[in-house]
């Protein structure tokens, strides 16, 4: 199971909001040979993790990728994908037109360099737990365990799913 956060908080290039930049990558992660979307979370908006004062909240959701592309091909899709959005990564945890993850690949454990799996922080964020969860109801982090629990352990966030 191939699983992706996709989470944005700036306008992207065409000067569209958040929302519909994380639907457009969406439907790019589709498009990338060799993968396929097989399921995509509901869109939630949460406050910024850590606080940032002024800067606006992001909407995230986790996208739940088919087939044989492998991990590292993947991240330069996904940073390609980024790069058509104008990413830019003036400092960490900056604001960003679009920010895509890859969370989880199989149960492929990876400590570095390079490319970590699964995602060093997923764990700590309820912003992408509470999105997994919903593509991926059974996930078990390969080192710590269900993220049902996972998510259970975390603080209260500012976070709420989006209408429809």
């Amino acid at each position: 199971m191939i699983l992706i956060g996709i989470g944005a908080n700036l306008p992207g290039p065409d000067g569209g909001a958040p929302l519909a930049s994380c639907r457009a990558a969406a439907a790019a992660l589709d498009a990338i040979p060799g993968m396929r979307l097989a399921a995509l979370s509901r869109w939630w908006e949460s406050a910024p993790i850590p606080p940032m004062p002024g800067a606006p909240w992001f909407v995230n959701g986790v996208a739940r990728l088919e087939g044989t592309l492998d991990p590292d091909a993947l991240l330069a899709a996904l940073h390609g994908i980024e790069d058509r959005f104008h990413r830019a990564r003036p400092y960490p945890n900056a604001p960003r037109t679009l920010d895509l993850d890859l969370l989880a690949y199989d149960d492929i454990v990876r400590p570095g360099p390079g490319l970590i799996l699964p995602h060093p922080r997923m764990q700590d964020r309820r912003f992408v737990l509470e999105p997994l969860l919903e593509v991926a109801p059974d996930w078990r982090h390969p080192l710590l365990g269900p993220a049902g629990a996972l998510l259970k352990a975390l603080p209260p966030q500012e976070l709420h799913p989006l209408p429809a």
